[in-house]
């Protein structure tokens, strides 16, 4: 079926008071599991290309986006396409020819003078193109401190001091940037390989009562689907998983491995890594938008 708006699917979820998961794709098979999670679960979903993962392309966001967009528009479940934590206007510029209708702008780093300032910009040239934008304020844990170099810097605690979004600041940035829906820090961490994570989740409906548009809830993989279910009903809508599918995919892979170490064909070992995703896509699914 056509691809369907970020926006649409959040508006509808945040609407019903239920959760929209999005899921990164890093490789095609990435894209197909959600696309068959999704379709298992009966649920939409959102496809997410982050500005790691076109680094990792070499840097080229076509190709892609246009993989990922194929097999979505193959897909029986309604899903969408989304550019996830891009940081380089240059990549921002370039999602809307590469078949983007929603992005995710980061300044988060930034202080909040010029994250406002910045993020403002991005938005204008969002809508001004048609897209539906993210930002993020606060800084969710796992993510690297201020001026730490790209390779083997220092990762920040989710429950640091000052990490976490002030309701106050967040319906301002809000009002001053014009985004379309806020990533908050509430205590989840990126990159989490155990569902340990304990949110806050006062804070969010705090969030919720002060902020006008959908909150998103970024490093979900580490949080226990008893308190995902909690931070839907608290407030949150937009839920990004990504570490939890490397997690499934990788297992698998290894498993595989180590019954038939012999194997060169990678699609032997390839094809029960796409289907733990998909498993683990159906599950969050349910979950969060149930």
């Amino acid at each position: 079926m056509p691809l369907v708006g970020s926006g649409e699917l959040v508006a509808d979820a945040h609407a019903s008071g239920r959760g929209v998961a999005a899921f990164n794709v890093i490789t095609l098979e990435h894209a197909e599991a959600i696309a068959a999670g999704a379709e298992a679960a009966g649920l939409p979903a959102i496809l997410q290309i982050s500005e790691n993962a076109v680094r990792f392309h070499g840097g080229r966001l076509a190709p892609v986006a246009a993989a990922a967009a194929a097999v979505a528009r193959a897909s029986g479940a309604p899903l969408a396409l989304h550019l996830d934590h891009v940081e380089s206007p240059e990549l921002l510029r370039a999602a809307p020819e590469a078949g983007f209708g929603s992005v995710m702008f980061d300044a988060s780093k930034l202080p909040y003078g010029r994250n406002v300032a910045a993020t403002a910009e991005a938005v204008r040239f969002g809508h001004a193109h048609g897209m539906w934008v993210e930002a993020e304020l606060g800084r969710v844990g796992g993510k690297p401190g201020d001026g730490e170099p790209e390779e083997g810097r220092g990762t920040l605690d989710a429950h640091a001091p000052g990490v976490r979004t002030d309701p106050a600041e967040a319906a301002a940035y809000v009002a001053a940037t014009g985004v379309d829906a806020l990533a908050v820090a509430v205590g989840s961490s990126h990159a989490m390989t155990e569902r340990t994570a304990v949110l806050d989740h006062a804070l969010i409906g705090e969030l919720r009562e002060a902020v006008p548009v959908p909150l998103v809830l970024h490093g979900s993989s580490g949080v226990p689907d008893g308190e995902l279910r909690r931070a839907v009903a608290a407030g949150m809508t937009k839920i990004n998983v990504g570490t939890a599918l490397n997690t499934a995919f990788t297992g698998a892979v290894r498993a595989f491995l180590a019954q038939d170490a012999r194997t060169v064909d990678p699609r032997r070992y390839l094809l029960p890594a796409r289907e733990a995703m998909a498993q683990a896509v159906a599950a969050f699914l349910k979950v969060v938008g149930g």
